[in-house]
């Protein structure tokens, strides 16, 4: 007789931690745990286990999960979603669910520029669960970088006008419209953090920018040992496209100019660098053919007759 019973899921299994040895004890946290005994209880903690140093912590967060709260209401309608559709739902589809399930009315989209035709597919994704998408692009209130100090060099087009993000716009925006929900979309590395600083209802991200990846930010962590070993020695992350601060963060330590690519970039001694001037000088006149390997040859002097 058939049964409706949903197939077992295969457990997560715990990734094998590398040796911490060259770390102190009091420098240790999860990421260097190889017993994962918090989740399964099948194991010991080890000796720096964070679930060990405050006990406390736990028994407030258990009391707040318990409670008739906001907080309470979201942990357990997200564990359901995970439970009910575990490895067979998208992200996206588990979002726009658990909105819905919330009772989410109005749902606000902070939506990286360069992504608003991805944006409008998801507002439509919204709409066919009956909530009331509003998306806020980042660059509103198009404040230009100049105003903020931000050189012209800097610009991505140098020249023109071009408008600061402007997250916490976004947020405030949400705010007064009255979301009860955000999601965010491919905001920049910092901005998604000042969106959510100053957003007042729950935020979840839905594409984490990564210009290099396709948005896909953990495939460097997949290929860590092979071809993105460098994103392992912070000294070897590609410097900066401008000669100003290195990527070290120090302002006293400058990117400068290899001395031999600086020697090949200058002029040498007696050779006019080019100007507007002396170009216009140095191009064909009308009527005059430029040099070529066959008219240069007719132009040469022929050799003496005996």
């Amino acid at each position: 007789m058939a049964t409706n019973k949903p197939a077992k899921q295969p457990e997560p299994k715990a990734p094998k931690s590398d040796e911490p040895s060259k770390l102190d004890l009091d420098s240790l946290s999860c990421s260097e745990c190889g017993a994962r005994n918090c989740y399964r209880n099948d194991s010991q903690y080890p000796s720096f286990c964070l679930t060990v140093a405050d006990p406390q912590g736990a028994d407030e967060t258990r009391k707040l999960y318990q409670g008739k709260n906001d907080v309470a209401t979201l942990l357990k309608v997200a564990g359901d979603i995970e439970s009910e559709f575990y490895g067979r739902m998208t992200r996206l589809e588990e979002t726009i669910t658990l909105a819905k399930r919330l009772g989410v009315k109005k749902l606000g989209i902070a939506s990286c520029f360069a992504l608003i035709n991805e944006t409008a597919i998801l507002a439509k994704c919204v709409r066919s669960a009956g909530i009331e998408p509003r998306t806020v692009i980042c660059k509103i209130g198009s404040i230009d970088k100049g105003e903020l100090g931000v050189p012209d060099e800097m610009k991505l087009l140098p020249g023109h006008k071009e408008a600061n993000c402007n997250p916490v716009l976004q947020a405030l925006t949400l705010n007064e419209w009255g979301s009860e929900f955000n999601i965010i979309m491919g905001l920049c590395v910092g901005h998604d953090a000042l969106f959510n600083m100053h957003s007042q209802a729950p935020v979840t991200t839905l594409v984490a920018k990564d210009r290099v990846l396709g948005h896909n930010p953990v495939q460097a962590i997949y290929l860590a040992k092979t071809f993105y070993a460098r994103i392992l020695d912070f000294s070897k992350y590609p410097k900066s496209r401008l000669k100003k601060e290195s990527v070290s963060g120090d302002p006293k330590k400058e990117a400068k100019v290899e001395p031999e690519k600086e020697a090949k970039a200058a002029p040498k001694k007696g050779v006019k660098a080019a100007t507007p001037k002396n170009a216009a000088k140095a191009a064909p006149k009308k009527g005059v053919k430029a040099a070529t390997s066959k008219n240069a040859a007719k132009a040469a002097p022929k050799k003496a007759s005996k």
